[in-house]
């Protein structure tokens, strides 16, 4: 498997288990009081499972790896092509791994969707529907404690001269 991930340009990861994934009620509130893609994505909360399912799910794989996308950019709206770009990107390391015989395999973004110029808002009408995932924020991860307990950094950035530090997860086995 390292050698896959490494064909695909990647070398910032760490394998993890995810019954290790923080996972708190707190992150939905974020999202539902402080997102603006709130019930606007179809990726997103209110279309993802509820908080305890997001915790069974992840427990219910045996192995996985956190991506780390360090980056800097100088618009805020500049982050949506780069994470369009790195999610579709993932979206075939997920494929190749599933191909290998890994049919659980599930990637969770780095970031929202942004798949489409425009999400109508829903599942069921989703435009990519085989390719759009949730994010970590969006299935109640707490990304700064699980990722800090794997040694990453990560920080609330005070503005967008600052270094963000992203992070996916690809759930395999």
């Amino acid at each position: 498997m390292e050698d896959l991930i490494k064909k695909h340009g990647y070398e910032d990861y760490s394998w993890m288990n995810p019954k290790n994934i923080v996972v708190s009620q707190w992150v939905r509130m974020k999202c539902t009081f402080g997102c603006r893609l709130y019930g606007k994505g179809g990726a997103c909360p209110p279309n993802l499972p509820s908080v305890p399912e997001c915790k069974a799910f992840f427990n219910g794989y045996k192995s996985g790896v956190v991506l780390h996308f360090p980056k800097r950019v100088q618009k805020p709206e500049d982050r949506f092509a780069w994470t369009k770009e790195v999610n579709l990107k993932l979206l075939k390391l997920e494929r190749e791994v599933f191909l290998t015989g890994y049919y659980k395999t599930f990637l969770l973004f780095m970031d929202s969707c942004h798949l489409c110029e425009s999400c109508p808002g829903s599942r069921d009408k989703c435009l990519n529907l085989k390719q759009s995932r949730p994010s970590p924020e969006g299935m109640a991860i707490d990304v700064f404690a699980t990722v800090r307990k794997l040694g990453y950094p990560i920080n609330v950035l005070k503005d967008y001269s600052e270094e963000m530090n992203r992070y996916a997860f690809l759930l395999i086995e």
